[in-house]
């Protein structure tokens, strides 16, 4: 595979100078162009467009800096890495691009541990392992999940220019120290309720996640049925409630969602499974084939993977978990049950056995260099503006 194209797609006199510290810097000329919004100021980019930061392995420093040089935000998804792991990763980055970036964590929350739970959840996932030659009793983890205060610590540190965040809202001091230096944050809401406390906790952009969105839902502050809004509902009832800049995730795949988002009150995008399929990305071959053979009726929400719910491909894993009775452990005590049968099936090259997340607009995928999402999706986008202006 020839290498992939990560150039910066700027011209001479744009610079790479560092991110906008002023919480009120947005465009107020009508005449500018569309793509000089509030996010694309605070954030320093040529686009308000950026990747979403999609842990477990797809968002490589190729991608991320791929999507930076060309004019978006690229993000390292770090929310299963170790503190070392996310340091090289972000030094990486820098050593591909000198444009903006951003670190995506996830928020802990309390859950409980419960032995009977994992000793029948072991017994229902035994056929798998058997079948995937892995041992039925496997030792209990060291840990379920990676230190949250390591891994932001190695974000400080670095002092890297964008931090997002989801499944949750993160403590004030915690904000502070990022604030202290300099350091954009972007918080993930699934309902107005949880965008209006964002606000209130002074992040500086929110992410409005729509229902149709691929991957883990970002829900913290009401019951997870009760924040499934699609995103053509959400963006504008969050736009009428919040003052800060407001980015649309879900279902958006190229220039047709960009211009409906920015219509409905957002000034920017999130988009994932658009950038699964690039040539720099990190997910498996065999997920990349699913994502392009899937149709509108191929994703559902789960939670058989990781005990929280998640949009994916559905395939036998899920569908089998659907007919167990047995209960399945909250997140991240599921997540690391499943984990040697999820990465036992990518080695296999399995399908049935991976977690495939997707978004509902997954059929759109494409395979392509991420540069050229980026200028396809920003072409689209602005002949549909042209268009209506005609």
């Amino acid at each position: 595979m020839a290498k992939p194209n990560i150039t910066p797609a700027f011209s001479a006199n744009e610079t790479a100078s560092g991110l906008s510290t002023d919480t009120n810097a947005a465009p107020s000329s009508a005449s500018l162009p569309w793509y000089q919004t509030a996010v694309s100021e605070k954030l320093n980019l040529r686009y308000p467009i950026i990747q979403a930061g999609m842990a477990g392995g797809s968002t490589t420093p190729e991608l991320v800096a791929a999507v930076s040089n060309a004019g978006g935000l690229g993000s390292l998804g770090a929310g299963y890495m170790t503190a070392e792991q996310i340091r090289e990763a972000i030094r990486r980055i820098r050593e591909l691009t000198d444009r903006p970036f951003a670190v995506n964590l996830f928020i802990p929350e309390p859950y409980e541990v419960r032995p009977e739970d994992i000793a029948a959840m072991n017994e229902a996932l035994g056929a798998y392992r058997r079948k995937l030659g892995l041992p039925e009793a496997p030792p209990a983890p060291d840990r379920y999940s990676e230190p949250f205060e390591e891994q932001l610590e190695t974000v400080l540190e670095e002092r890297v220019p964008a931090f997002s965040f989801t499944f949750g809202q993160p403590s004030g001091d915690v904000i502070d120290r990022l604030r202290s230096r300099g350091i954009v944050t972007i918080g993930t809401a699934t309902t107005v309720s949880e965008a209006v406390r964002l606000e209130q906790a002074g992040i500086d952009l929110i992410v409005g996640q729509g229902s149709e969105a691929g991957g883990h839902r970002g829900t913290f502050a009401v019951p997870h049925e009760q924040a499934l809004v699609g995103t053509m509902a959400l963006i504008p009832q969050i736009a009428d409630r919040v003052r800060v800049p407001i980015i649309a995730a879900g279902g958006i795949m190229d220039g047709r969602g960009v211009a409906a988002a920015l219509a409905l009150g957002a000034s920017g995008v999130q988009m994932g499974t658009a950038f699964l399929t690039a040539l720099e990305s990190g997910a498996h071959p065999r997920y990349q084939e699913e994502l392009k053979r899937s149709t509108d009726e191929s994703t559902t929400l789960t939670r058989a993977f990781s005990g929280r719910p998640a949009r994916g491909i559905r395939n036998s894993f899920i569908a089998d978990m659907e007919r167990c009775e047995v209960r399945i452990p909250p997140y991240p005590v599921q997540n690391a049950l499943t984990r040697d049968i999820r990465q036992a099936a990518a080695r296999a090259g399995d399908a049935e056995g991976m977690s495939l997340w997707a978004g509902q607009a997954s059929a759109l995928c494409r395979t392509e260099g991420a540069a050229d999402i980026i200028r396809r999706t920003v072409r689209q986008v602005s002949e549909l503006f042209g268009r209506l202006n005609a």
